[in-house]
């Protein structure tokens, strides 16, 4: 039940943040998007600036231990890194790039705060 639960606000979270990027100029390429044992959450086209964004995407419950986006490891930096590249090589991308982190404090319904962290991490 627990994991159920962990994955259903993981799902929610990424809807909300599609919903996010779209009210704010961005169009949304694909999500889910897996390269091994890599997973980008959301690949979006940054339309304000005309960037290829690469986008993960934390969503909690609860703020006891940090902030969603205090969860995103060196690993999964990495990991995204990889897949990007596969990405790009696969729609012959070759132009600017930026990853995002977007945090979700999810505590319910009525009580739910989005962060965008632009260019969270470099190559």
């Amino acid at each position: 039940m627990i994991m159920q639960n962990h994955k259903a606000t993981g799902k929610k979270g990424e809807l909300a943040a599609r919903e996010f990027l779209v009210k704010n100029n961005y169009e949304i390429l694909d999500t889910n998007w897996r390269f091994k044992k890599a997973e980008i959450d959301i690949i979006a086209k940054d339309l304000s600036e005309d960037v290829l964004v690469f986008f993960e995407v934390k969503t909690r419950t609860y703020d006891y231990y940090g902030n969603p986006e205090d969860f995103v490891t060196e690993r999964k930096k990495q990991l995204m890194l990889d897949a990007a590249s596969r990405y790009m090589e696969k729609i012959n991308y070759d132009w600017a790039i930026r990853f995002d982190i977007i945090g979700i404090l999810w505590k319910d319904d009525n009580n739910v705060v989005i962060r965008h962290y632009k260019d969270a991490f470099f190559m």
